[in-house]
């Protein structure tokens, strides 16, 4: 797998999971010890950034 496509599938899992804990810590998604808490808002939100980040870079080829 190179470098490239790795960079964008690991970027875009980040995004999902961190919508999922940013969703869950704003108390969109009800029903685990993360509902309501700003923590995980807070967590949520670093990693879809961070995964952005890591769609952009493997796009751009570094």
């Amino acid at each position: 797998m190179s470098n490239t496509l790795f960079q964008t599938v690991v970027g875009s899992l980040a995004v999902l999971f961190g919508a999922v804990w940013a969703l869950q810590g704003a108390g969109v998604l009800p029903g685990s010890f993360m509902s309501g808490s700003r923590f995980w808002l807070v967590v949520g939100i670093a990693v879809i950034v961070g995964g952005l980040w890591l769609i952009r870079r493997g796009f751009r080829g570094g």
